[in-house]
């Protein structure tokens, strides 16, 4: 989501291509807007606007719906081998098991839960 509004450039090309195409429902994870607001409350993240702003801004830009986080993601979340150490990153890991979606991210070690990951 930061790379799409703030860094496009960063993006691979069939991530950019998914994110892009209107055929495809794109969710953001609830983690990831409370992880956002977290790094920003604590200086080890920058936005190109003030956060409440810029998170409208990338919900209206992505055309995306918001993923709650649910009491099934949280007990999967809860039984997961310790590959990752992000709390935040293990959610969206559960949340994609749970739900059956894709994840858009550069980080390989979300391929050892077995998780669809675009990049």
């Amino acid at each position: 989501m930061i790379w799409w509004v703030d860094h496009d450039e960063l993006l691979s090309e069939s991530a950019h291509e998914a994110i892009a195409d209107p055929q495809n429902e794109l969710l953001i994870s609830a983690a990831s807007i409370w992880e956002i607001s977290i790094k920003l409350g604590i200086g080890k993240l920058k936005l190109s606007f003030p956060y409440r702003e810029w998170m409208s801004k990338a919900v209206v830009d992505l055309r995306a719906s918001i993923l709650p986080i649910s009491v099934e993601s949280c007990d999967v979340q809860c039984s997961l081998p310790l590959h990752h150490g992000d709390p935040f990153d293990r959610l969206i890991i559960a949340q994609s098991s749970v739900e059956q979606i894709a994840i858009v991210s550069s980080d390989e070690v979300f391929d050892r839960y077995g998780v669809h990951r675009l990049w």
